[in-house]
């Protein structure tokens, strides 16, 4: 499994890239992984407000319907309008195309509370 080292990740298996003053967010390949083939992704729109440890949106796939938790609070400044036509991006490359938003944090000190890629990983292995 394939856990990029320049990411950060949330115990609910999203990860973060830190892009100057945003963040790019999506899910990993262990969770697109755990939820099987993709069929729909919700998403907020542009100018929406995220909550940290809150649904910011869902994924749907043949097997259930999972929420995403926002790994930390601020102000939604794109979303990635490709996966309402191709929703199986998020299993075809979880950490390059299916990227879902990208976020303007509240505080960018929120990022130091998520996991690193050796820190997830072990997280991985000790649910397994």
């Amino acid at each position: 499994m394939h856990i990029p080292k320049e990411l950060h990740y949330s115990k609910e298996h999203e990860w973060i890239k830190i892009e100057g003053e945003t963040v790019r967010i999506g899910i990993t390949e262990h969770a697109q992984d755990e939820l099987g083939d993709i069929v729909f992704v919700e998403l907020p729109e542009a100018g929406d407000t995220i909550e940290e440890n809150e649904p910011f949106g869902s994924v749907e796939s043949v097997k259930t319907v999972s929420e995403l938790y926002a790994p930390l609070s601020g102000k939604v400044i794109e979303v990635n309008e490709e996966l309402d036509d191709s929703p199986e991006f998020v299993n075809e490359s979880p950490y390059e195309k299916a990227w879902m938003i990208v976020v303007e944090p509240n505080n960018t000190s929120d990022i130091d509370k998520l996991m690193t890629a050796e820190q997830y990983q072990t997280m991985i292995e000790e649910k397994e």
